[in-house]
């Protein structure tokens, strides 16, 4: 007994014989599979056409035919014209075909000039069907070519010729215009997007220094046109004020180099926390990167990892990685190549097996030896990889404790002891963290309720260079911080959640004072950067004397230089015991708190800045990190000074 499957498949290979075998002719493939050749019959797959015919007109330019592109949108984003100045397409009869070259070119799929190397150095459009595939799905194409001192003319509807190749007038310009109409019945309703044609012609003429393009937008009743002489160097200057970024440092490192394969990169470090790289193969973009990108991105690793080295910069346990390298980093590359090879007609990634290390060695040498000629900026690059592998690595171990410890998302999450302010602008708001719950007291009464909280802490601060973070986020002084701060840490970090815009560190102006603000600037330089670099951390300036010359003159000494100076000024006006000087906050009054420290009116605090990230990295893991010996070593070199200090 045999199953029902059974009997049907052997029904069906019966039945299957040569009859059943289809062979598709000429443009019918494209036609019956369209995806195969533009991707799909989406937006995407409809302007793939667009890119087809200009990557032949590109190709022009490339190669040194061509000077201008013009592009012609109709009104009903529905209808498009490209035209280049170039060499035109051939019309004379091709030998194989019988037909002319025109013809055959848009009606046979693999049929183009691409495959001869004496026509074309460098070129995109590479496998012949761009052309085709184009006509193929077009509800009617129109080609017109000035050559040979003549214009000449030929329309196509669905991919087949109207009529012959026609010769219109004499004509002593060269070029190439296509025309073509999607066919509805392949993409439906898809129209055009303008705005979408218009970037890609602007990334096209950055990318083609000195290469003019005219965009018609006639659904928009606009012209414009598009020509740059600095090419990617102003292409990438548009492309980081167009994704809100800004750079980290003042300095733009261009290369070109003229050997094939032909290169030209123009690469910076800017403030985002990813990597943004661009590609080009033969003036193609490459949306999926390949082996050009890789090969950029071992280069600028490996150029940054050989100035650390040199200069030995790469710090004691840490390690850095090649993302934090990268992070932040901008760049165009832009590189032509004899025989590019393509992933797929849709040319999104380039899968050259040589060009990795061809630009990898290019990009590295020359890099480096920027870098090394221009070592403040190399320095700063090196900071910003070292703060990114910290915060990188903290992330890491932290996330699920950040996630549970660190946001505050309503007031009643917020820690017992701080006396919160009651305004919820966070732009108008200040805490102060203050040592010790006697300075707290007193600055609960000094402060402005209205926009003024008060933080005070028991006992020095945890350090935080020295602890790991399941230790730091477990320490009740730090978790109360941030669960007051309200912004977060890690992965979690959101500064529009911070809730008071200045935070200002009040310690005593004595030796521990001072202490414990180290080790709370360490905690926001390590784990709150973005606090610092945005200018929201203070230091409260509680004045260390008060001297009374007379019975209506106070005056105030914020250290042992300035009270002599007073002290010089006033000869003879001031007792003996007119001099006090404060152990602490607690020992000052409200009212002496809130003149001296806390009123907007007669304060002075300080921003606390980064003037040079490396700097600032390496002097906190020298003086607060596992090493004694770099402590030891900084206290020698400065034990002189150490005479004033109080103990």
């Amino acid at each position: 007994m045999m199953s029902n499957n059974e009997e049907i498949r052997n029904r069906q290979s019966k039945t299957y014989t040569a009859q059943d075998i289809s062979v598709l002719k000429g443009l019918e493939p494209v036609r019956r599979r369209p995806a195969m050749y533009i991707g799909g019959t989406d937006n995407q797959g409809l302007h793939h056409l667009v890119w087809e015919i200009l990557d032949n007109a590109v190709d022009e330019a490339i190669n040194g035919f061509a000077t201008t592109i013009e592009v012609v949108l109709d009104e009903d984003c529905n209808g498009i014209e490209i035209t280049d100045d170039g060499r035109g397409i051939p019309v004379d009869l091709h030998k194989d075909s019988g037909r002319p070259a025109l013809e055959t070119i848009l009606t046979t799929l693999h049929a183009g000039g691409k495959f001869n190397p004496g026509s074309y150095s460098h070129a995109g459009g590479l496998h012949g069907v761009g052309a085709s595939v184009v006509n193929a799905l077009s509800l009617e194409l129109i080609a017109k070519v000035r050559r040979d001192g003549a214009e000449f003319r030929q329309s196509f509807r669905q991919g087949v010729p109207e009529g012959p190749m026609t010769q219109l007038r004499n004509s002593q310009q060269t070029g190439t215009s296509i025309f073509f109409r999607p066919d509805p019945e392949i993409f439906g309703a898809c129209r055009f997007a303008p705005q979408e044609i218009r970037e890609v012609l602007k990334a096209r003429a950055y990318l083609h220094r000195g290469l003019k393009i005219v965009f018609h937008d006639k659904a928009n009743r606009r012209s414009e046109t598009f020509l740059f002489k600095d090419g990617i160097q102003e292409f990438l200057a548009h492309l980081v004020q167009d994704r809100g970024k800004k750079p980290t440092q003042d300095f733009v490192f261009f290369l070109e180099r003229a050997e094939d394969p032909r290169i030209e990169i123009a690469l910076q470090w800017t403030d985002d926390t990813g990597e943004f790289i661009r590609c080009y193969a033969n003036g193609v973009y490459t949306p999926n990167g390949g082996t050009h990108e890789q090969g950029l991105k071992t280069g600028v690793v490996r150029a940054v990892r050989n100035f650390i080295d040199t200069h030995e910069l790469q710090p004691k346990g840490l390690t850095l990685a090649a993302e934090d390298i990268r992070e932040g980093l901008c760049a165009i590359l832009s590189i032509y190549l004899t025989n590019p090879q393509f992933q797929g007609q849709t040319k999104d990634r380039l899968n050259n097996p040589e060009v990795t290390a061809q630009v990898a060695g290019v990009v590295g040498s020359a890099l480096e030896a920027y870098f090394q000629s221009n070592g403040s900026i190399a320095r700063a690059i090196v900071a910003r990889t070292i703060l990114a592998a910290r915060a990188r690595a903290a992330s890491r171990e932290a996330v699920a404790q950040v996630k549970r410890k660190s946001v505050v998302s309503h007031r009643l999450n917020l820690p017992g002891k701080l006396a919160d302010c009651e305004s919820a602008q966070a732009a108008d708001c200040e805490l102060f963290i203050v040592e010790g719950d006697s300075a707290g007291g007193s600055a609960k009464q000094a402060r402005n309720r209205k926009f003024q909280a008060i933080l005070p802490l028991r006992g020095k601060v945890l350090n935080t260079e020295q602890a790991n973070l399941s230790k730091i986020l477990n320490n009740k002084e730090i978790s109360d911080i941030l669960s007051a701060i309200g912004c977060g840490m890690g992965k979690t970090f959101d500064v529009s959640a911070l809730r008071y815009h200045k935070i200002i560190v009040l310690t005593d102006a004595d030796s521990d004072g001072h202490h414990i603000a180290t080790l709370m600037l360490t905690f926001f330089f390590r784990y709150l950067p973005d606090l610092v670099r945005g200018g929201f951390v203070y230091l409260g300036m509680p004045p260390l004397y008060r001297i009374e010359a007379g019975k209506n003159q106070t005056l105030w000494a914020w250290d042992d230089e300035e009270k002599s100076e007073i002290l010089r000024r006033l000869e003879g006006k001031v007792k003996l015991d007119g001099v006090t000087r404060f152990k602490g906050l607690g020992e000052m009054s409200p009212e002496q708190l809130k003149a001296t420290t806390m009123d907007p009116a007669s304060r002075t605090l300080l921003r606390v800045c980064i003037m040079d990230e490396l700097e600032a990295d390496l002097a906190v893991n020298e003086l607060m990190g596992r090493d004694p010996s770099a402590r030891y070593r900084f206290v020698m070199e400065r034990a002189q000074e150490a005479n004033d200090i109080d103990l």
